[in-house]
């Protein structure tokens, strides 16, 4: 970690978004593929999105890279290099178990291969990780209850439980069996809600699922009874600015409401969501944010130390990256 990135965690991360197109393309050439665009140039024209479908359909299909354990370790630690480098110090990594299950990859490929590399993450990069496994909300819910319960068998070291893919149509209420599973297994609960769908996903994410972090959570600011609460409850946003810009959720950078967040108390981090294909790792978030809105030390340290105290990190870690994160802000004057 360089001395100008701030220590932060990330909490709000798909693993398969990681997937930059260069490695795509060696997985492809390591596993035999053809790809429908086998050139470097063909496969990132592709990367232009007017909505989060169109962002998930091309997200999906290179997935198709991914077939053994070393495909996921490569992919995984591909990650976690890039993001040390950019000051990211403990990261909650969500994976989607269905889409590889769906595509014929046995659950334990996926599990091992990221788990494999995650093993060594603070030995080989400084970092210390968790495991999430996130479900698709446009598929059933006897589908997520299924791979849950094949996680909870094989003892997967997972940490917790999340909820993503297409938003609009698949409200926080059909997955409340799943989300209580879970509850009684003892594990974490996120969940996206309100980057494409109404603010009332959020409260019902809250309310029905239990979820203890929402992930994006960008139009509470709708409703300003909503946002009374999160304030009040200091319920974790983990806010991913270009990826807002990118899937069309704001017009630009200048129209995110991460600043009217954070001037409404709510409790907001900065994250990547998918970097390989919105534009860039947590590190170029915050140079982003900095740029178009001219943020201070104290206000890049208080973004940061919402996700360090937003983590599922146990108390000692906490401590210690919030001891760096002061020292940091007490080396920029």
């Amino acid at each position: 970690m360089t001395q100008r990135h701030v220590p932060a965690a990330e909490l709000h991360l798909h693993i398969e978004g990681t997937l930059e197109p260069e490695l795509i393309l060696a997985l492809a050439a390591r596993n035999g593929l053809t790809l429908p665009f086998p050139t470097l140039g063909e496969l990132q024209a592709q990367y232009e999105f007017t909505d989060l479908q169109s962002f998930l359909n091309l997200y999906y299909a290179n997935m198709a890279v991914l077939l053994t354990e070393a495909d996921f370790a490569d992919m995984t630690r591909a990650y976690l290099a890039r993001a040390s480098a950019g000051g990211v110090r403990h990261a909650e990594i969500m994976f989607d178990p269905q889409a590889h299950v769906a595509r014929g990859v046995a659950l334990s490929t996926a599990v091992n291969g990221i788990a494999t590399a995650l093993a060594s993450s603070e030995a080989d990069f400084g970092m210390s990780t968790k495991l999430i496994a996130a479900f698709l909300r446009d598929e059933s819910e006897e589908s997520a209850l299924e791979i849950l319960d094949a996680l909870l068998a094989m003892d997967a070291p997972i940490a917790g439980i999340g909820l993503d893919s297409a938003e609009v149509g698949n409200p926080p209420s059909k997955f409340v069996r799943l989300y209580d599973r879970a509850r009684a297994a003892g594990l974490h609960l996120i969940a996206h809600a309100g980057e494409e769908g109404p603010p009332s996903y959020v409260s019902d994410a809250l309310d029905l699922l239990g979820a203890q972090r929402i992930d994006h959570g960008i139009r509470s600011m709708e409703d300003p009874e909503l946002v009374r609460r999160l304030a009040a409850e200091q319920v974790p946003l983990t806010v991913c600015p270009l990826s807002n810009v990118r899937l069309r959720a704001v017009d630009t950078l200048a129209d995110h409401p991460l600043a009217q967040m954070l001037a409404a108390g709510l409790n907001v981090c900065v994250n990547s969501d998918d970097p390989a294909y919105f534009g860039g790792h947590v590190d170029v978030n915050f140079a982003a944010l900095n740029a178009e809105f001219g943020f201070d030390a104290d206000t890049v340290a208080t973004l940061a130390g919402n996700s360090i105290r937003s983590s599922f990190a146990d108390a000692d870690r906490k401590a210690a990256l919030l001891g760096e994160l002061h020292h940091w802000r007490t080396q920029q004057g």
